[in-house]
């Protein structure tokens, strides 16, 4: 993996900022997570007036060989069908998005599914799917490597079409498991606290989850390295969301995060690199039982809390007029001065 530039967001700028939200006509901090999130989005561009520039929504897709052996109360073949629903406009991450005027494509990272050459679909396809991390590691050093960089890569094309603001979403039958074991290693959580119900298992099947996640457990031990925990039980999707917010975060790119998988990619770039923490906005809570720890291991305060749990990018979508918002607001919102308003006593 190269070495990523990325420097913290914190420096002289923060003062500025703060005396401009601050200036503005309102009792101070009476706009709440607003100015935080205006805050961050000034210290991500290195600006006092943040522009939200060509968004992009991404939803990254992967296959985990971990799911034939029943983590998930789905078949593996939701995965690919669920992506071709996704290319059809039906599905709710469709929905959001045209809602609210953002563009939509769908990453396969490794998909067990020749879908062909489609429109809105980028093929990244690393191998359809991952190993069964039950008996194996998920990933080679070298697919782990190649997932990342194709995370780069992408990157690199949206920046070049004038981006600075890119969502990520994800599809995966299994892969809230992955996010589970990458949560308790990188965290040091008990792994019971990690485990949700994913897509719906019932009592029995969370069981049978938390077991089998056990079972990987044992056949690895206790692993802290990131890169390692990646490798080991992570999907292609997740790789490949590491490589984004890695290379957002180098070029000032604002990267949104939507619930327990993505923030599972996130919570592995900011171990990489702690200052890529300061890139992401978190765009909700999730109901999944591991999200509350991955935002406290983060230190981070979500925009929306709705009892979401859909994945996809949802979270992302419906929080991004509240970024607009952040952004309006320090841009056009007048100041006590230049609107003859009389400052608190």
């Amino acid at each position: 993996m190269r070495h990523f530039d990325i420097k913290p967001t914190a420096g002289p700028l923060v003062d500025q900022l703060q005396r401009k939200i601050d200036a503005k006509t309102k009792p101070l901090g009476a706009l709440g997570q607003l100015e935080a999130l205006a805050l961050q989005l000034g210290l991500i561009q290195q600006r006092d007036n943040p522009q939200l520039n060509k968004p992009q929504m991404l939803v990254f897709a992967g296959d985990h060989g971990a799911a034939k052996a029943g983590v998930s109360a789905y078949p593996q073949d939701v995965t690919w069908q669920m992506v071709e629903n996704f290319l059809a406009g039906g599905a709710a991450i469709n929905v959001f998005t045209r809602t609210y005027g953002l563009p939509l494509a769908v990453v396969d990272c490794g998909v067990a599914h020749d879908f062909g050459q489609r429109d809105g679909l980028i093929d990244h396809k690393i191998a359809p799917g991952t190993a069964n991390y039950l008996e194996a590691p998920a990933m080679s050093v070298e697919q782990c490597t190649q997932a990342m960089d194709n995370g780069q890569r992408l990157v690199a094309r949206y920046a070049a079409l004038g981006s600075n603001v890119i969502g990520l979403g994800e599809m995966g039958i299994g892969n809230t498991a992955s996010a589970s074991l990458i949560t308790h290693c990188l965290t040091g959580q008990p792994l019971a606290d990690c485990v949700g119900r994913g897509t719906g298992l019932d009592d029995a099947g969370l069981t049978r989850k938390q077991q089998l996640l056990h079972q990987a457990m044992t056949r690895t031990g206790v692993i802290t390295d990131p890169l390692e925990a990646l490798r080991q039980f992570g999907g292609f999707e997740i790789a490949t969301m590491v490589g984004v917010i890695l290379a957002a975060a180098e070029r000032h790119i604002v990267v949104l995060i939507d619930g327990f998988v993505v923030g599972a990619a996130a919570l592995v770039a900011a171990r990489i690199h702690p200052a890529a923490r300061d890139y992401c906005v978190y765009c909700h809570r999730s109901a999944e039982a591991g999200h509350r720890l991955q935002l406290a291991a983060m230190n981070a305060v979500p925009l929306l809390d709705l009892g979401l749990r859909l994945g996809e990018g949802t979270g992302v979508a419906l929080a991004w007029p509240l970024l607009q918002a952040a952004a309006a607001f320090l841009n056009e919102m007048a100041s006590f001065a230049s609107a003859g308003v009389s400052e608190k006593i």
